[in-house]
């Protein structure tokens, strides 16, 4: 056994015991288990939320898309910093009404604010759609990391099967709770290990940054800027309006707003986490450096652990491994623990309304393992990139914001049969986009080239909202004359 496998299966190791150290003396209920209890302070939300935000995308999707397409990486930049001017105004309203209401996921808001539970369960299933993705970007940013870092000592398929074991194992004993504190360790050594990546990389292999973009540009003389077609300014636009919106519609981002203590703290780490952002531009860095030192690379998302393994001795590169291996885990975890709370709260729940909240409770843990097993069933059967892949969980993620913002306007006059609708047929685009493998240039070549470059999630979006408004206006009297006679009924959902 290598001393890089030493330090990842250590890296576990201090992740499992934190997870049961921070179940201690704590009663695992519902509401514990998903929220915290509503108790966690400024520092444990922020800690939580860049847990969630910053994952092996932060590792190995920004450095693979700065490897592989260049100047279209820095869309990345754009998105993450934005997002938080809008967390700044909406995570408190939210965050104030669901502590009224006593809400703990994403899809109660529309429930209470639709008054439908069908609604809910649309919602709720979207949610599990665009978490599935995301989940597979961190089993297989797993797999690669463990792999690599540990010299092959484990198979990437191995690593992937050991890193959902323990994330069921991690997730069923502490829940967010168990989340929260790794997210503090995570954050910590991300910290440390990328910043010092990005900058020693270009000044050991380049002599500086100046020099490593000269360098790349006489080889690549148009790598650094935005194509005329395909990822051009077009695409560079819309995907960055597409991910500041899908940024706010992941359902377990609404599990750490509600585990806030107040509206100070989610404010406060708006205002810091555009800061935090600044470390993405060091995992470029790390990735502009690889293009010219391990050219070739099928897949990109390898470039900053084979350029870890060719500069560094192995100790060095089993702590990279473990770093990542706590990206992983953190988010994973938390993302395995919404979709299971969607599914038994806001799913079965509501078709199962004599269900107690101990049977919910029991049931959201079973799923737990079901959940991955998915994901990792996934994970093993697919090859895009990770940074597709979380593409499209924000493509997916966003169709429920137009409902979503207009229910917190004071006169809001879209009904629940317009949300609902506009929901479908903004998941049926990008379903079909996917599944065929079709693009808006396939399908339209006589558009305009900026229109057929867009992000099709903002096309989708589009014309979500477009659906949503026509069919509000021709269902508006109908929605008031039903709102009495839902509460909480099966048979009358719509």
């Amino acid at each position: 056994m290598n001393v890089a496998l030493v330090i990842i299966l250590l890296s576990l190791l201090i992740a499992i015991i934190l997870a049961v150290w921070a179940k201690k003396g704590k009663e695992m209920n519902l509401e514990q288990w998903t929220v915290g209890g509503r108790n966690f302070g400024a520092t444990l939300v922020f800690f939580l939320m860049a847990g969630e935000f910053y994952t092996t995308f932060t590792f190995l999707g920004g450095s693979g898309w700065a490897y592989g397409k260049g100047g279209p990486a820095f869309y990345i930049l754009g998105y993450l910093s934005l997002e938080y001017v809008i967390a700044f105004f909406f995570f408190p309203a939210v965050w104030e009404y669901g502590k009224k209401h006593k809400l703990v996921s994403q899809p109660d808001i529309f429930v209470s604010k639709y008054k439908s539970q069908l609604l809910g369960i649309i919602v709720a299933i979207v949610g599990v759609m665009a978490i599935i993705p995301y989940l597979v970007v961190q089993f297989k940013g797993l797999g690669i990391l463990v792999s690599m870092s540990s010299y092959g000592s484990i198979s990437s398929t191995a690593a992937i099967w050991l890193g959902g074991i323990s994330l069921g194992i991690y997730v069923m004993i502490s829940g967010i709770h168990g989340s929260a504190w790794t997210s503090v360790l995570k954050d910590f050594l991300i910290i440390l290990v990328v910043i010092f990546l990005g900058i020693y990389m270009p000044f050991h292999y380049y002599g500086g940054l100046h020099n490593m973009f000269e360098a790349i540009t006489k080889v690549k003389p148009d790598f650094l800027t935005l194509p005329d077609k395909g990822l051009n300014s077009s695409w560079f636009i819309s995907t960055v309006i597409m991910n500041v919106i899908g940024a706010f519609m992941w359902p377990h981002v609404y599990g750490s707003i509600f585990s806030s203590r107040g509206k100070k703290a989610l404010r406060r780490n708006a205002a810091i986490m555009p800061l935090y952002t600044l470390m993405l531009l060091f995992v470029l860095f790390i990735g502009f450096t690889a293009v010219l030192q391990v050219p070739g690379l099928k897949d990109p998302d390898l470039s900053l652990l084979q350029l870890s393994v060719k500069t560094f001795d192995p100790w060095f590169v089993g702590i990279i491994g473990g770093v990542g291996l706590l990206t992983a885990l953190v988010p994973g975890s938390i993302l395995i623990m919404t979709a299971a709370t969607l599914l038994s709260k806001n799913v079965y729940k509501v078709l199962v309304p004599l269900a107690n909240e101990k049977q919910v409770s029991i049931l959201a843990k079973v799923l737990v393992p079901i959940i991955t097993l998915i994901s990792i069933y996934f994970t093993l059967s697919g090859g895009k990139t990770i940074v597709f892949l979380l593409l499209v969980g924000f493509s997916i993620s966003a169709q429920v914001a137009p409902a979503l913002f207009y229910s917190f306007l004071k006169n809001n006059f879209v009904t629940k049969q317009g949300a609902i609708a506009g929901i479908i047929v903004g998941l049926i685009i990008i379903g079909y986009i996917d599944i065929t493998g079709r693009t808006v240039s396939s399908l339209f070549p006589f558009l305009p080239q900026f229109v057929k470059d867009m992000n099709i999630g903002i096309i989708a979006l589009a014309v979500n909202i477009i659906v949503m408004l026509v069919v509000s206006l021709l269902t508006k009297g109908l929605s008031h004359s039903n709102s009495k006679n839902e509460q909480g009924k099966v048979n009358h959902l719509i």
